[in-house]
Order: structure tokens, then C-alpha cells, then sequence
């Protein structure tokens, strides 16, 4: 996908977005046994947008940082923090 179309895709707005569009990532099978890089590859393909899908019902917009830490541990991390309030 190039630079400028995740770009577009980045600047979808959940309240606009016409939900008919947006892929149901719970409709979405990967195959587990490709390395990780094909996986990426293959849910990008699938989702056609990975800012902004439909989870549960719900239209989600989700944003990535590069920092090298995984979704897993920071919300492990959320979760401790909220235990601790």
C-alpha cells in the first residue's frame, strides 16, 4: 500500500465514515502459520483499512506509534495502573 493512500486512510473520521465501507475485523481469518511479516501483509489486505474497522459492532479508529513495545504490555500496563486508583 502506498504512503500516500495509508495516509488518506489515516484521516478517516469515525463519525463520517460511512460504516458500509469498513470491514468487520471478527469476519477476518489469517493464516497463523505465515511469519509475521505476511500476517501483516494479509490482515492489511483483508481489512483494507487498519485505522478504522468495525470490532463488535462498534466502528473503532486505532493509531500506531514505532516504539517498539507491544499492544500486549502496555495493556498490561493500563491495567495495573487502573488496579492501583
Amino acid at each position: 500500500m502506498a504512503a500516500a493512500k495509508l495516509e488518506e486512510l489515516k484521516k478517516v473520521d469515525v463519525r463520517t465514515v460511512d460504516v458500509s465501507t469498513l470491514e468487520d475485523i471478527g469476519k477476518i481469518r489469517i493464516d497463523r502459520t505465515l511469519p509475521k511479516e505476511e500476517r501483516l501483509l494479509a490482515f492489511a489486505r483483508e481489512v483494507k483499512n487498519p485505522f478504522c474497522f468495525i470490532c463488535n459492532g462498534m466502528v473503532v479508529k486505532t493509531s500506531y506509534s514505532d516504539t517498539g513495545e507491544s499492544l500486549e504490555n502496555v495493556l498490561a500496563k493500563l491495567c495495573v495502573e487502573m488496579a492501583e486508583v
